[in-house]
């Protein structure tokens, strides 16, 4: 850990994530690929890599080049998988960094067999299948012929997975993902033989163990947040995030509080400054409607959230005062505000909570 003094920081839990892989990985006694894109949800991307690996990651999965590259200049050698889609340069770039590039098109093949050629290297890849997510992937078995031929004129290319991704597995009816399970399994018979597959994340993997294949991939749940409504997996959030009350003070009846006047007080009301805002990427939909943890109790935030600050109701706590604790996600005593709850209030998910801290929030690891 370096220096602190910013007074907002998230805080990752290391051990959580160890025990999250633990959880996960007795549910389903399957081998697993880490799904560290996007900066490892928010939590870090080099840390948890790491971690991962350490408790049994047999592969790594990123959804661009460039973050096979950090992995790579971090001396982490261990199979890494470009989930997205690619360009030429994009080709080039995971052959050059030794990455396992997802493909879907006869056109992939070719110009990772160049970008081979001219690196004097070889390749692997997954091929895509896009059972009825309706983003990426080949769609029939046409399309799996074609590519199936593209690869037997490829000499540096070779395929050695081919996997999709469920769209609807955390909902309670399994219509559509028993549709997307068969579809898939049609279009693979049209592939070369002797593919590993992968088609189950965090919710499949537990809710449909005959769907697991070869090998899943662990997502959100390492994170610690359910991959589906009531899974009642024993999971622990790893990241909490924290700031600090800067200023307490008391308004009368009548007075208004931040920009636009929307909370007016009707009696005399302690207010508690906090150093977070938009600007460190707290969503600015909670104003009036979100909740901190000051000394182990809900505080309501009252008031526009504003760029740099919020501030919170703290009449009914005795005793708040200038560098008291303020947690905006994470436990604090019995109580604890969620990354689900607040993505309820903002009408989103819990990725997109996990990674609203911005750049100028640093991060901190318990390990």
């Amino acid at each position: 850990m370096t220096d602190q003094f910013r007074s907002t920081y998230t805080q990752i839990d290391l051990n959580a994530i160890r025990h999250n892989i633990g959880v996960f990985r007795s549910e389903t006694r399957s081998p697993f690929i880490a799904v560290v894109k996007a900066d490892a949800y928010g939590h870090g991307l080099i840390e948890v890599a790491r971690t991962a690996l350490k408790e049994g990651a047999s592969m790594l999965a990123v959804a661009v080049p460039e973050e096979g590259a950090a992995l790579r200049g971090a001396g982490i050698d261990a199979p890494v998988l470009v989930l997205g889609g690619m360009n030429a340069r994009e080709g080039a770039a995971s052959v050059r960094w030794g990455l396992v590039q997802s493909v879907y098109t006869p056109g992939h093949i070719s110009l990772l067999e160049q970008a081979c050629l001219e690196q004097g290297k070889t390749c692997a890849v997954h091929i895509k299948v896009d059972s009825g997510m309706g983003r990426l992937g080949i769609r029939s078995p046409k399309e799996a012929r074609e590519l199936t031929q593209a690869l037997s004129r490829a000499g540096h290319v070779h395929a050695e997975a081919v996997f999709t991704h469920f769209c609807d597995a955390d909902a309670e009816d399994d219509r559509y993902t028993l549709m997307q399970a068969s579809r898939f399994e049609e279009i693979c018979a049209e592939l070369p033989r002797g593919l590993k597959k992968h088609m189950s994340a965090s919710a499949a993997a537990i809710k449909y163990p005959a769907m697991r294949g070869d090998m899943v991939r662990l997502g959100i749940a390492m994170y610690g947040c359910s991959p589906y409504p009531g899974g009642g997996l024993d999971l622990k959030p790893a990241l909490k995030w924290i700031s600090e009350v800067m200023l307490v003070k008391t308004v009368g009846a009548g007075e208004c509080i931040g920009y636009g006047c929307t909370y007016k007080a009707d009696k005399p009301v302690r207010v508690a400054t906090i150093a977070v805002g938009y600007g460190d990427g707290y969503p600015r939909v909670l104003s009036n409607k979100g909740q901190v943890l000051i000394r182990g109790k809900r505080c309501r935030i009252i008031g526009n959230v504003c760029m740099d600050m919020i501030m919170a109701d703290v009449t009914h706590i005795d005793g708040v005062q200038e560098g008291d604790e303020a947690v905006l996600l994470g436990q604090q005593g019995s109580e604890e505000i969620t990354a689900d709850e607040i993505a309820g209030i903002c009408g989103t998910i819990s990725y997109e909570i996990l990674l609203a801290p911005k750049n100028r929030v640093p991060r901190y690891y318990i390990d």
